[in-house]
């Protein structure tokens, strides 16, 4: 966090000392993002062993094992719709992703994600 320190004169010789923060804009990261990262991290949780499998983080995180599911299709995306998930704002929802990675040719899912991102 950066401040700004500013000094006023208030009479002859004396200053009074007076903070102001500077306030950035809030930047707000889409839901399908925070999905597709939570995913991945679900996934190299599996990967280091330090959960068992999608059952577990699924009880542990207090969802049910169908929405757990929903979640970690997202992992089926071709890499450059995943990457443009995280990294290129959109109004993208979850919903609309999952005919998308229930395809297993990335080429044909590239032509769909193609379709959503021109409507």
């Amino acid at each position: 966090m950066k401040v700004k320190v500013q000094f006023k004169r208030l009479a002859k010789g004396k200053k009074k000392l007076e903070t102001v923060q500077e306030t950035k804009p809030v930047v707000r990261v889409p839901r399908i993002a925070k999905l597709m990262a939570l995913s991945i991290h679900f996934d190299q949780l599996i990967r280091d062993g330090k959960v068992q499998d999608q059952a577990q983080i699924a009880e542990l995180g207090h969802v049910c094992r169908p929405r757990l599911t929903q979640i970690m299709n997202l992992l089926a995306l071709a890499p450059n719709i995943q990457e443009q998930i995280l990294t290129e704002p959109g109004a993208i929802t979850e919903r609309q992703l999952r005919p998308i990675a229930a395809m297993p040719c990335w080429k044909e899912q590239c032509r769909l994600w193609s379709l959503l991102n021109s409507t």
